[in-house]
């Protein structure tokens, strides 16, 4: 944090208001990438409670197998829409049949992880920059289309309205190759504003 700080003075300020953000580190592999589909426009109550549910109903462990050992029906039970079971039990038959191999996954560039993870259905540039983030731990990476990225980038730039998807992207270039402790920083920062 404080080397993106020597990038961009003013991120200390907002630090001195929020405080430094908590690391969000996730084991890399199957189970946070159907946690990742499962949080996908949920919030993070909702999510929780869906996934909590989701490693009850598989004994703890969220593997491709047990996802394809439960019926559509079982799962939603847990929570999952019906689109979501189909992206899970998708992304459970592309592991067990090789498709898709996630231990190699360390080795590619950041451009590469995105690549191979929107390779699977229901896995969108967003949920492959999280996983990025938070189980592979990439240093630099900024979901510039997360809409309270967006949002918090607009607060700290007192920008007049919501930057786009591009424009979120262009602003967070100053910050590269410290993007990722710096939007960590813009998602606290957006949480903070209900308690101004």
């Amino acid at each position: 944090m404080n080397k993106a700080c020597r990038l961009d003075p003013g991120l200390t300020q907002v630090i001195d208001q929020v405080g430094y953000p908590e690391p969000r580190i996730r084991k890399p592999g199957f189970s946070t990438l159907v946690g990742i589909i499962n949080a996908q426009q949920l919030s993070t109550k909702a999510a929780a409670a869906i996934w909590d549910r989701l490693e009850k109903s598989n004994r703890g462990a969220v593997t491709p197998r047990k996802i394809l050992n439960r019926t559509p029906t079982q799962l939603r039970q847990c929570g999952l829409s019906a689109r979501k079971i189909s992206y899970v039990r998708g992304l459970a038959e592309m592991v067990l049949a090789k498709d898709l191999i996630l231990e190699g996954m360390e080795t590619l560039t950041d451009s590469g992880v995105i690549l191979e993870l929107t390779k699977i259905k229901g896995m969108g540039r967003w949920s492959a920059e999280i996983y990025a983030m938070f189980a592979l731990g990439r240093a630099d990476i900024f979901p510039a289309n997360d809409l309270a990225l967006q949002t918090a980038v607009q607060r700290y730039q007192k920008l007049c309205s919501r930057p786009d998807e591009k424009q979120t992207r262009n602003l967070s270039e100053k910050w590269s190759p410290h993007r990722t402790s710096v939007a960590l920083l813009m998602w606290k920062y957006y949480g903070s504003a209900t308690l101004d």
